[in-house]
């Protein structure tokens, strides 16, 4: 199997390649990646040199993802950009690659009729009330509310015009909010993690009350081998632990009393522009029709995972500490 991984080292991605080639060693893989700011080669460093191919490049430039393309079997799609923060301060990066980007795969996949898997996110739906029982579901309405969702949406749209106008092969699926290695520190949870190693007391966004589904990285990627190996052609499989936790009590409380602290141990900051207050996901199709199980599922499985994750980031200061102060900086400017 010839693999062709879009966004490969970036945070998601090359934590799937290492997962590939630990669980299917008969996948040749390149990673095609821009290298921005959230893109790093040495998240892929530790995958032997004859086992992948890197190429550095931009999946817009439609001559090198066209013979990209030609040579693989299957495209597995997870370049974009997706912090909803820097999508505030400036969209454009947003609609070029996740929009752009995505059209220039797609017309190389029906070019030369290959198989194609399109990741995306929950961000697409919007938001749920926090009293509000329901669950995001593959029928759930998009209502996107930053430019980052509104390009995934928009990404997804293009992806379902193509399987039903050209007949492209393609899936998609859309995923909980992941943790776990090689997460940008930017990010809450890597931030947290971080910002307490360098014994800086970890931010809370508003009064924290915000819901999201969380989702170890290793959960995901077994989902989307699932999908590659049994799913259906022009379907959409949600993504989703269980893991439905506020921000403050059981993500920032849970890291800080896992790290040696106390569980009040951060400062509340300004509430980001447009933050939604809730996200929960039914994985009920994909785990009745594909068999998906997650591992690290319910509160126990949470603690372990942010186990792993805190061990990681301790045992990687050098992978992080570089960028941990032009992070911080960027957020005291907005104030957060």
């Amino acid at each position: 199997m010839r693999m062709l991984v879009t966004g490969g080292a970036g945070f998601i991605g090359a934590n799937f390649v290492h997962y590939t080639l630990e669980h299917h060693h008969d996948h040749q893989i390149t990673v095609v990646d821009a290298l921005t700011y959230a893109g790093n080669k040495a998240n892929l460093a530790t995958a032997a040199n004859n086992k992948i191919t890197f190429v550095e490049g931009d999946i817009c430039d439609a001559q090198l993802i066209d013979k990209l393309v030609a040579a693989t079997d299957i495209v597995v799609h997870f370049a974009a950009e997706s912090h909803n923060d820097n999508s505030l301060r400036n969209p454009w990066p947003f609609v070029n690659t996740n929009i752009v980007g995505t059209y220039t795969i797609l017309e190389a996949i029906r070019k030369h009729n290959k198989r194609l898997h399109h990741i995306s996110t929950d961000e697409v739906f919007g938001d749920l009330e926090l009293d509000n029982p329901n669950r995001f579901n593959e029928a759930t309405p998009y209502n996107p509310s930053s430019p980052y969702s509104a390009t995934k949406a928009g990404s997804d749209h293009l992806v379902r015009a193509w399987v039903r106008s050209f007949g492209v092969q393609a899936t998609i699926s859309n995923c909980s909010n992941n943790y776990g290695p090689y997460q940008h520190i930017e990010k809450l949870i890597p931030r947290t993690i971080t910002n307490v190693l360098s014994d800086i007391k970890p931010k809370l966004y508003g009064e924290g009350k915000n819901v999201r589904d969380w989702i170890h990285v290793d959960d995901h990627n077994n989902a989307v081998h699932l999908i590659l190996q049994k799913g259906k052609i022009g379907e959409t499989y949600i993504i989703g632990a269980d893991n439905d936790h506020t921000n403050n009590k059981m993500i920032i409380e849970m890291i800080v009393e896992l790290m040696g602290k106390s569980n009040d141990w951060y400062d509340h900051v300004k509430d980001r522009p447009g933050h939604d207050m809730r996200y929960a996901m039914d994985s009920s199709k994909i785990r009745r029709e594909l068999g998906w199980q997650p591992q690290y599922t319910d509160n126990q499985g949470m603690r372990e995972g942010l186990k792993q994750t805190i061990a990681w980031y301790a045992s990687h200061r050098y992978w992080w500490q570089p960028q941990k102060q032009a992070v911080e900086a960027a957020y005291a400017k907005q104030g957060q």
